[in-house]
């Protein structure tokens, strides 16, 4: 019973500490699931929870898709908002993509972060040459090229892949991020 008492506190304070002090739709949700515990309805508080967790992650989608590079000269951006939707199949994560063109040509840069077939990546990325792939660096990234897809791993955590027919437009337009800003992203 000790546990059931010290849970709306420790709450509380973890939200005293962590939301904003204005109220916004986070905060409300975050604020009527602990209500709702109050009262004794568990399905509605974790239906609150399960909403406060949506409306944070769109934050962090929002937060990536910062780093993606603005388009190059005669190109415009497209973001997709449908990146989310197909992480959650492949085990979560947060991921922003944008496709570039310019009418005759498109590429698309992807951002996937804190997914756990990223990780996996690793070893792929590591061994590039056994595969046949070529190895360019992006500053001070790594980056695997091969058949109209390039792709790198950010602090063993993010990926980062471009697709499309003009290589060196994409490692160029890959060359406007800022990887070391990229690696501080979620924490």
């Amino acid at each position: 019973m000790i546990r059931q008492s010290l849970m709306p506190a420790a709450l509380t304070l973890s939200l005293a500490f962590a939301a904003p002090a204005r109220a916004d739709e986070i905060s409300d949700a975050l604020n009527s699931a602990l209500s709702a515990y109050g009262e004794g309805d568990i399905k509605y508080a974790l239906e609150e929870l399960e909403f406060a967790k949506q409306l944070l992650t769109g934050l962090q989608v929002d937060e990536l898709a910062q780093f993606l590079p603005e388009p190059p000269a005669g190109y415009s951006r497209e973001m997709n908002s449908e990146m989310g939707a197909g992480l959650s199949l492949m085990g979560g994560g947060t991921g922003a993509e944008a496709e570039y063109s310019n009418g005759d040509d498109s590429f698309t840069v992807t951002l996937i972060a804190d997914n756990p077939m990223v990780g996996a990546m690793a070893g792929m990325l590591s061994n590039a040459a056994a595969i046949g792939a070529k190895i360019e660096r992006v500053g001070r990234q790594k980056m695997m090229v091969q058949d109209g897809e390039i792709t790198g791993l950010v602090d063993n955590r993010i990926l980062v892949q471009a697709q499309g027919e003009n290589t060196d437009l994409m490692l160029d337009v890959l060359k406007t991020l800022d990887f070391r800003a990229l690696t501080a992203f979620g924490r």
